[in-house]
């Protein structure tokens, strides 16, 4: 994934009122995600090397996925990088090969939005996209379709606009920030973590 730079205008309202999912605590993972804003300021896609598990890059930087890699482990305690190579070392063929790969790569696989889009969707945490309307809830996680076949993901917060729409957490190319994105482009994935969907990542974990 190459950077994208966008500029969005950033319209804040007063928090919504804590949403229930059930054991999931959506305020932890929105609260974990915003505290990168300010935080981490760099969009950098360079592959890099890692410690495994619970590796990461310098938090200064970093690409879309690391925005939800870091806030579910700082909220919830999940690191997506063990997880997603288990899963991957389990069944590598149910995984997306867009990248010439024979084996999974703990340093990165992770990192590919893609990669993430497939477990989540092994674990039961997809909604569909064709029954609406389906709301979405603080901590609910969205994948994009951007210009020029880039594939983004963020995480709802828990703060709107003044007309309503959920913000979003994410990095699309000026760091990590909370903005009004939610329709700005075609949405692919909509995924619910609630007990269930962590109890089975933690299992991977």
């Amino acid at each position: 994934m190459r950077a994208l730079v966008l500029i969005f205008s950033l319209g804040l309202s007063a928090p919504l009122a804590a949403s229930a999912l059930a054991g999931s605590e959506p305020s932890r993972l929105t609260a974990a995600a915003r505290d990168q804003v300010g935080v981490t300021v760099i969009y950098d896609p360079a592959y890099a090397r890692l410690d495994f598990p619970n590796g990461d890059i310098p938090r200064d930087r970093g690409v879309c996925t690391d925005v939800v890699i870091r806030a579910l482990r700082d909220g919830w305690g999940i690191d997506l990088q063990r997880a997603v190579n288990r899963d991957m070392r389990a069944d590598f063929a149910a995984y997306p090969a867009l990248w010439g790969l024979a084996r999974p790569d703990r340093n990165i696989d992770h990192r590919r939005v893609p990669n993430l889009q497939t477990l989540f969707t092994r674990i039961g945490a997809s909604l569909p996209l064709d029954r609406g309307p389906t709301p979405y809830l603080p901590g609910d996680i969205i994948t994009w379709k951007l210009p020029g076949n880039l594939d983004h993901i963020g995480i709802v917060s828990d703060r709107r606009t003044e007309a309503g729409v959920p913000l979003i957490l994410h990095n699309i190319g000026q760091g990590a920030r909370e903005e009004d994105i939610l329709f700005a482009f075609p949405i692919t994935g909509h995924y619910r973590l609630g007990t269930d969907e962590v109890s089975r990542l933690k299992a991977l974990d």
